[in-house]
């Protein structure tokens, strides 16, 4: 029988998850060096290489590694599931939530909001990853994501989602255009992401103005902020822009502007775990309360 060590699957997963040493310690928080003997003190146990290199420099599981990644996956879920267990059954458990959401609702939604959460739960340690890509939650990248669409990856069964707010849009200048907004350039999204929603609606306004855009950006922020310069005209989400200094709503005219649906994802093993219910109570209070100050 061979004697495996959990934490050295552990390393397991992260090296196939993220292709190299120093991804693998970054999300384990140690270092390459650590990876690289944790893995060879594994291999020297099963008897068997477990990775190869390719000619990029990526490191993939060799076939007797795919089957050793599987069964670790396998053995995560189970973990996952007794602690989940263990922490639905303490009233009193808190701890630390990864969140992940686009970096403008991060900054100017979640955070102004925060002080009411930690207040009432001290012993939670939240942490808020402001990045728009989808993070992976089967492979714990994050415990809970928002996201701005109906998700495409729950036929697993592993992630759970639901409609946490429908999202109204509408256009916004800078304090003090409001008067000549019409003859204002769009600032618009970039190549990257004309297939969102929002991106095409503001791609075809551009295009039906005759005027060329001045700015493009990848971001939610990065678009207030150019209007708040007064770079043109933006199209963003109330619930962001309404506070927002410096920017004033102004009329789409005979245009309707888009409606997003937020959605909140967890991974299914951790939903009932007390830190998972007090974020995702406190998140829909978030997003009630500022629908209703609107």
């Amino acid at each position: 029988m061979h004697d495996i060590d959990w934490n050295d699957l552990r390393h397991l997963l992260a090296l196939a998850r993220g292709g190299s040493f120093a991804a693998a310690g970054r999300a384990l928080g140690t270092d390459a060096t650590t990876v690289g003997r944790r893995l060879r003190i594994l291999e020297k146990r099963l008897g068997t290489p477990l990775f190869s290199r390719a000619a990029s420099g990526v490191l993939s599981p060799t076939p007797t590694g795919e089957i050793a990644v599987a069964k670790a996956e396998a053995i995560e879920a189970e973990v996952m599931a007794l602690s989940g267990a263990l922490d639905a059954a303490d009233p009193m458990a808190l701890g630390k939530v990864r969140l992940t959401a686009a970096p403008s609702f991060i900054s100017r939604l979640l955070i102004p909001s925060l002080p009411s959460l930690l207040a009432q739960h001290s012993s939670l340690q939240l942490e808020l990853i402001g990045d728009p890509r989808n993070f992976n939650l089967t492979r714990r990248e994050a415990d809970m994501a928002l996201r701005l669409a109906r998700p495409a990856d729950m036929t697993n069964g592993r992630v759970v989602a639901r409609r946490i707010a429908t999202l109204d849009y509408a256009v916004y200048v800078a304090a003090g255009q409001e008067s000549h907004a019409e003859d204002l350039p769009w600032i618009v999204y970039e190549e990257a992401m004309v297939h969102l929603p929002h991106a095409r609606w503001i791609a075809a306004q551009a295009e039906k103005s005759g005027r060329s855009s001045p700015l493009a950006v990848n971001d939610a922020e990065a678009l207030l902020q150019a209007a708040v310069a007064g770079l043109g005209r933006a199209l963003l989400p109330k619930i962001l822009a309404e506070n927002a200094s410096g920017l004033r709503r102004v009329d789409s005219g005979e245009r309707n502007p888009p409606v997003r649906e937020m959605w909140l994802l967890m991974h299914a093993e951790l939903r009932q775990l007390v830190r998972i219910r007090a974020v995702s109570d406190w998140l829909d209070g978030v997003f009630h309360n500022r629908h209703t100050e609107r």
